[in-house]
């Protein structure tokens, strides 16, 4: 039995629009009617020059923020020889972002979110000259951390500013293939930036030119950044009171796919924070060096990249919540082999793991997250998304580098692993919308008061 719709297209064959539409996105009954076939464009989100121009901001400044992540790793352990060290480095860079979430999410929605991103690239870049600074004059340790905390309270307002700002330059129909291609990129920066950190390292025995590049790929980032033509919705008029403030924790609160998406990704970085100890890895038990470190660090954007390419060439999926749920279970299985691993080759392998996991986590929460708000809303529920998902990382880091320091850190980063695998269960059993999500993105019109694009 024809639908309606298809019994209308078997009635009228010729109808005009249907004969500008390509010969492959047809399909000819056999009465002589035709249906139209969607066809996927896996490159729709490139031809929009805005989303080119952020993308490039964001890899560029990824690139530089991972050179200086491995740099930053490196310099103080070889200036202390303490994991606690290593761990302070992510609490510092995390307590900015406790503080500054609320307000930041506010900033972004009710004023231009290309111009805060403008202003958290130049903040980024002045700490990283801080940075550059201090190896170069070896200076005190604390002048590494306070640059570390200021770039923390930059990269505040600009996760927010730049996941709110990329929903308003895509349609929702596009968006989850400019999220899958948007973390595969960025993965191209957390590849080559790690690799190139460590045989800067390696040939110059010191950390300044990872630093120097850093703080030059920021200032790219904030040229092309101004470039972005998009401007944003006017400026809002609600009163910056606590109840607009706080709005973006109840919509997050009250949506259980989304806060169930956040607990999942918190979980993972918060106790499979493998990839903090990789200098102690390289250093003490895969004894391989600064360029081996580059390795390492590499090797879970090299899993993401592969992944991010698949994603990005398929349509979207249509059993969303049970791929993420399965994606993180496997995530915790690989950090569990990563922390018993002591061979280099299988070490990589887990890692790489690792990343492509992680990389259908990231696209699946940040297309949910954005086509299940307002537009409105997206800043401020972005910002609650730093602290779930981006800025555990951080705390992650410093709970991990504290495990280590008292049991050891193949104890640390196994037993990460395995609670990672419970949280997946026990958030799979709490929350049985996220268990049974099909379509990531909502049709548009099931949104209230959401922005809407150009087409």
């Amino acid at each position: 039995m024809l639908s309606p719709d298809l019994r209308l297209i078997q009635c009228f064959p010729r109808i005009a629009p249907l004969r500008a539409v390509h010969a492959s996105q047809r399909m000819t009954l056999a009465s002589g009617g035709t249906i139209v076939l969607s066809k996927h464009d896996p490159y729709a989100a490139f031809r929009r020059p805005d989303f080119r121009r952020l993308l490039c901001a964001w890899v560029l400044a990824g690139f530089g923020q991972k050179m200086q992540t491995l740099a930053v790793g490196w310099y103080i352990y070889e200036r202390t020889g303490s994991a606690l060290a290593i761990g302070y480095v992510g609490l510092a860079q995390f307590a900015p972002a406790l503080a500054l979430f609320l307000p930041a999410g506010q900033l972004v929605d009710r004023h231009d979110r290309r111009s805060l991103m403008v202003v958290s690239f130049s903040v980024s870049a002045c700490a990283a000259l801080v940075m550059l600074w201090t190896a170069v004059e070896h200076a005190a340790i604390g002048w590494l951390y306070l640059a570390c905390a200021v770039n923390g309270a930059a990269n505040t307002l600009n996760r927010p500013a730049r996941a709110a700002l990329m929903p308003s330059i895509v349609p929702l129909s596009v968006l989850p293939n400019a999220v899958a291609w948007a973390a595969g990129m960025f993965q191209v920066a957390t590849f080559s930036g790690p690799v190139l950190a460590g045989l800067l390292i390696a040939m110059s025995g010191d950390a300044v030119v990872g630093f120097g590049v850093n703080f030059s790929l920021y200032v790219i980032a904030l040229l092309l950044a101004t470039r972005i033509s998009y401007r944003g919705p006017p400026q809002s008029s609600a009163a910056a009171g606590l109840h607009h403030l706080l709005a973006g924790v109840r919509h997050v609160f009250s949506n259980r796919i989304i806060l169930g998406s956040l607990l999942l990704d918190l979980a993972s970085a918060l106790f499979g924070g493998a990839t903090a100890l990789l200098p102690l890895y390289a250093k003490d038990i895969l004894q391989i060096g600064p360029s081996g470190l580059g390795w390492l660090t590499a090797a879970p954007a090299v899993g993401a990249m592969g992944m991010a390419f698949t994603l990005g060439h398929l349509k979207p999926s249509e059993r969303g919540g049970l791929r993420l749920l399965l994606a993180l279970a496997c995530y915790g299985a690989a950090t569990m082999v990563f922390g018993w691993s002591t061979s280099f080759p299988l070490s990589l392998i887990a890692l790489a793991t690792i990343g492509a996991m992680n990389n259908i986590n990231n696209v699946t929460r940040q297309t949910v997250l954005q086509s299940h708000t307002p537009d409105d809303l997206r800043g401020r529920v972005s910002s609650v998304n730093t602290i779930f998902a981006t800025s555990s990382n951080e705390l992650g880091a410093f709970e991990c580098g504290t495990v280590a320091a008292f049991a050891g850190p193949v104890v640390a980063v196994v037993s990460g692993g395995a609670i990672t695998i419970l949280a997946v269960g026990v958030i799979a059993w709490l929350f049985p919308d996220l268990r049974r999500l099909k379509s990531l993105a909502p049709e548009p019109n099931a949104l209230p008061r959401t922005h809407q694009p150009a087409s």
